[in-house]
């Protein structure tokens, strides 16, 4: 049997800063593979980038206070990610433009001007986090913070100022396959599967039962595991890239690779918070927790776990970063594209520059409340995320805008669904916040 040659088409492998000449295959299996490439980034960046600092301080906690009992709420949230982000392929293909500019031409300069300033305000304290957790990994490895956040700092800028997509996509892309050592970690931690398989899939209540430091913990852990600035780094990401139609379904499994990736990580950094509490340390943060667990496990397993929080920021400073800065350009009508030089997209990169800098800031105040900022913004996330959800259901649901890809009867059954749940969750922490005796126990 012979093997049918195929084409693979000019547009499908450009990234698109530089056109690449068509490449000859011999078979349909290397067709699929050498497209799935050329589309693969945005999913797996928006996803993984998102198990950020704040997810390893959340998740961690969870799993130092609770341990293995909250690993099923981790997996329900793998469909529910990736519907949301689904939503936001289809967006970024069909329309080319990223989520603000489209907030703004649907639905007005007011509305638009509402979500603009939601997300910056979320994403600047969410970069704070990040930092802090930079802060607090480097004081463990014997660096001094005021040495080596200027450097992390410096280093974000260089990264995203190349004038290059494809070399800024490439370099993230690598750091967010770091994270797949923590299944390395968890292998050393030996955890014991039978209890892992039985919290993932069977739903239970932590003994103690329904309080206020658990509520709180669930809306933190739903908040960094779908956050707002998803929604727009995506959207943005996939315009940048230019991606088409044909590409759809090619982003659909990059998203889904992500969030598959992104989950289990999540799981990992419980079961590490787990490990902690199985030795009887008191969790304060990760950074401590991964210094508890190198006096039992020895050092590799710290200072690995303190790398990777350093890594999970990085990550996350530069997807947040350029989430505001993309949408901040649209709505200005600036340049806005990382194909582009500094010179010819001045705004865009500084107002990226303003927001790494800003927030390396604040951090190196002394004596912040660190891990107190990193979980509350987390939750703050969780609050203002139905309404960004909201407009993009809204917008999904434009049939002159979306034609053949606009929602289903179905999506828009799941979608309301989970609007309404996390609707939810935002009224129990508005309740819990009016009536603090509403729940028992005491909040972290």
């Amino acid at each position: 049997m012979t093997n049918k040659i195929l084409t693979l088409p000019v547009d499908t492998l450009e990234v698109r800063d530089r056109p690449v000449r068509g490449i000859v295959v011999k078979s349909k299996w290397a067709h699929n593979l050498l497209t799935f490439l050329g589309v693969f980034g945005p999913g797996l960046i928006v996803m993984v980038a998102d198990n950020d600092a704040g997810a390893v301080s959340t998740y961690s906690q969870a799993g130092a206070q609770y341990g293995t009992s909250l690993l099923w709420l981790v997996l329900l949230l793998l469909p529910i990610t990736y519907f949301i982000q689904e939503m936001v392929v289809r967006l970024g293909i069909a329309t080319g433009k990223g989520h603000a500019a489209m907030i703004y031409q649907r639905f007005g300069k007011w509305w638009g001007l509402f979500s603009l300033v939601d997300l910056e305000i979320v994403n600047f304290l969410t970069l704070v986090t990040e930092f802090a957790c930079i802060d607090l990994a480097l004081t463990k490895l014997g660096v001094d913070p005021w040495i080596g956040i200027p450097v992390v700092a410096v280093g974000l800028i260089l990264i995203a100022i190349s004038g290059s997509y494809r070399r800024w996509e490439r370099t993230v892309v690598f750091l967010c396959l770091l994270d797949l050592a923590w299944f390395v970690i968890i292998w050393k931690l030996h955890p014991a599967a039978g209890e892992v398989v039985r919290a993932a899939l069977i739903p239970g209540m932590p003994a103690g039962g329904l309080t206020t430091n658990l509520v709180f913990l669930v809306i933190a852990t739903v908040g960094t595991t779908i956050a707002p600035w998803q929604l727009f780094f995506q959207q943005s990401c996939i315009a940048d890239k230019r991606l088409r139609f044909s590409d759809v379904p090619w982003a659909r499994l990059d998203t889904f690779v992500g969030a598959c990736i992104t989950i289990t990580v999540a799981g990992c950094m419980m079961l590490v918070g787990n490990a902690s509490r199985v030795h009887g340390f008191h969790f304060t943060d990760p950074a401590q927790m991964a210094a508890d667990l190198g006096t039992v496990v020895g050092p590799l397993v710290r200072n690995a776990i303190l790398l990777l929080m350093i890594n999970a920021a990085v990550l996350g400073t530069t997807a947040i970063s350029l989430s505001s800065s993309w949408a901040y350009g649209e709505v200005r009508g600036w340049p806005h594209s990382l194909q582009l030089p500094f010179r010819k997209a001045k705004g865009f990169y500084v107002v990226y520059l303003l927001c790494v800098a800003a927030a390396a800031g604040i951090v190196l105040i002394p004596r912040a409340p660190l891990q107190l900022i990193i979980i509350g913004v987390q939750v703050l996330a969780g609050v203002m995320l139905p309404s960004a959800i909201i407009f993009l259901q809204l917008l999904l649901n434009d049939k002159e805008l979306l034609g053949e890809y606009a929602n289903k009867r179905w999506n828009n059954i799941i979608n309301w669904t989970i609007i309404v749940f996390l609707f939810g969750l935002s009224l129990i922490l508005a309740a819990q916040v009016a009536a603090p005796s509403l729940f028992p126990g005491e909040r972290p």
